[in-house]
């Protein structure tokens, strides 16, 4: 009886950094920057709703919550901006890739082959750039397995275009 399985190790790797990943576009970080804005600002006036609800007096106390989301609001700002560098992306011939992240690292390589759809999103604070994110789907999961934010429409839609015609075939 032969054996003819065969499992022989691989020792050279192709080099994941000699992709070519494209930037994010500058103006998303005016996205970013806004919606981490609003969303303080909202924390803010909860904050100053609580505050005042005691017969509109302004409590001492309260002023060091004040200044704490203030420090915590200034500390995500510039996490954001220092993360904003870390966002790239690279569409090759068989697959399409997205890496980001300042203290978790992560890099997430999609093959056409295990894409099921791909959509377009866009946001209200986005419309305002002209800025979309592209979402690709595999199968077996109901969220999007990778997703780019921060592309112009027009170069998604062409990814787009370009990816549904790989895994159509």
């Amino acid at each position: 009886m032969t054996d003819s399985f065969q499992n022989i190790a691989i020792t050279t790797f192709p080099e994941i950094a000699k992709i070519d990943f494209k930037n994010i576009e500058k103006s998303y970080l005016k996205v970013i920057l806004i919606n981490v804005t609003l969303v303080f600002l909202v924390l803010f006036a909860l904050l100053f709703i609580t505050d005042f609800i005691d017969f509109f007096e302004l409590h001492f106390t309260f002023l060091w919550f004040y200044i704490s989301l203030f420090i915590v609001y200034l500390l995500v700002i510039f996490i954001k901006i220092i993360g904003f560098k870390k966002r790239k992306y690279a569409v090759r011939e068989k697959d399409v890739s997205y890496k980001k992240g300042v203290f978790f690292r992560s890099l997430t390589t999609v093959p056409f082959n295990r894409i099921q759809h791909v959509e377009i999103d866009q946001g209200p604070i986005a419309r305002f750039f002209n800025l979309v994110s592209l979402s690709v789907f595999t199968a077996g999961d109901s969220s999007d397995d990778l997703k780019i934010s921060g592309l112009l429409q027009e170069d998604a839609q062409k990814m787009k275009e370009y990816i549904s015609n790989q895994i159509d075939g």
